[in-house]
């Protein structure tokens, strides 16, 4: 909204406090803070949280542009609620930041390799899961030393913040491990490279990506060390927008884009991409 310069200053002000009104304190999709995902897709638009480093699921190209997996899911949920991909606006959505993206509004929706888990679900809603992936370890290439979770005893072990899959490894395998975590992937996969960390540990689709966009630096140990449910986070409480992402995502699965997507963007690395999870209730 844009007002002539000439305006009077009681104007401007009464103005100012009817737009604020209007955007619903933040709302990343313009609309009232209380409207469904549904509502606010209405509009024409959508604000959608991805990563932005993760290559294979969310990564931002020079050109400005992003792809991934996570990527086609977002593009082909916003399509089914009415939202062509040129009126998404794609949002960084770090892992330590996502549920308070989603509570104050600067996202309509996430999509960003983020695991159902019940401690998540007290602060925000999921639809799907859209994918299964596991929790795996991440090494370089000429690293014989680490074969599974119980040998990161004593060695430093590099995850992001807000991601549980460190604490995760700690706790069930080796409590002795040194745990670093930094902002993004990226500078894990650094120290990495450099011998800062001797692993790197979080969901093998990302690591898969990575050790494929570097061939002959890095290698994936094989260890499941987990079940990670990927899952489309929404605000608390929309009901009517989890059924219309969950009736979105079996679409994507029964029409085959789900198998393509994923065999175009993990299946390079050798992945194989098994059945899609079934939908919660």
């Amino acid at each position: 909204m844009r007002f002539s310069r000439v305006l009077r200053v009681g104007a401007v002000a009464a103005a100012t406090s009817l737009a604020l009104v209007a955007c619903g304190g933040g709302n990343g999709g313009g609309g009232d803070e209380n409207e469904s995902l549904t509502q606010r897709a209405e509009n024409g638009r959508l604000t959608v949280g991805i990563k932005i480093d993760q290559p294979g699921l969310g990564l931002q190209t020079p050109d400005g542009g992003y792809e991934g997996f996570d990527v086609d899911v977002a593009k082909y949920i916003a399509k089914e609620l009415g939202v062509e991909e040129g009126d998404i606006e794609f949002v960084e959505t770090p892992s330590a930041q996502r549920e308070n993206m989603i509570e104050k509004g600067d996202v309509d929706f996430i999509v960003a390799s983020y695991s159902i888990t019940d401690e998540r679900k007290q602060k925000v809603d999921f639809a799907g899961p859209y994918f299964l992936a596991h929790q795996d370890l991440l090494v370089r290439a000429d690293d014989n030393s680490i074969k599974g979770a119980e040998e990161l005893n004593g060695k430093n072990l590099c995850s992001v913040r807000g991601s549980t899959s460190a604490q995760n490894v700690k706790d069930d395998f080796a409590p002795d491990a040194e745990l670093q975590t930094y902002a993004g992937y990226s500078e894990c996969l650094n120290g990495l490279e450099t011998g800062a960390v001797d692993a790197l540990t979080t969901d093998d689709t990302i690591l898969a990506g990575y050790a494929a966009q570097n061939p002959g630096k890095f290698k994936l140990v094989g260890a499941e060390l987990s079940d990670e449910n990927y899952g489309v986070g929404l605000k608390k409480g929309d009901n009517e927008g989890r059924t219309a992402v969950n009736d979105a995502i079996k679409k994507m699965q029964d029409d085959g884009a789900w198998k393509a997507s994923a065999e175009k963007w993990f299946g390079p690395s050798g992945y194989e991409v098994g059945d899609p999870p079934s939908l919660e209730q």
